[in-house]
């Protein structure tokens, strides 16, 4: 969800406020042709949403540091830029494992992306910044 509602900010321009309560009126639980959407942690889609918002510039930093020279963040799929935001509020400031958050984000990758390369790059991309934003785990 998180990741869903970074991207919809980026698309529609909308603040993160009204963003995480659209999301939690009509999108925790909704039921959408038949598919019910499952529920999420409210407390934690609220803080990585929040920490996203907060720490962006770091954490796009960081992304454009893990990235090869040509291809600033600003030139990455606006899906995978959202999930680079949320694995990196994650990372800074989450209790889990680097390796776990990674590995639940290559996930989140293959949900998006399912016949491409985009969970291979989502790894490398991730590992990096954790490896800068908390050495110690690694």
């Amino acid at each position: 969800y998180a990741v869903q509602a970074l991207f919809q900010m980026e698309q529609s321009g909308q603040d993160s406020d009204r963003i995480v309560r659209e999301f939690l009126d009509h999108r925790f639980g909704a039921v959408y042709d038949e598919a019910e959407m499952a529920d999420g942690d409210i407390d934690l889609f609220r803080r990585l949403v929040e920490e996203a918002v907060n720490l962006q510039a770091k954490i796009d930093q960081m992304t454009d540091r893990a990235l090869v020279a040509k291809w600033p963040i600003a030139r990455i799929d606006p899906t995978l830029r959202a999930l680079f935001r949320a694995a990196g509020a994650e990372v800074l400031t989450g209790d889990a494992p680097p390796k776990v958050v990674i590995s639940e984000y290559v996930d989140v990758a293959r949900a998006f992306f399912p016949e491409g390369r985009e969970p291979k790059f989502v790894n490398a991309v991730l590992d990096h910044m954790a490896r800068e934003a908390r050495p110690e785990a690694f």
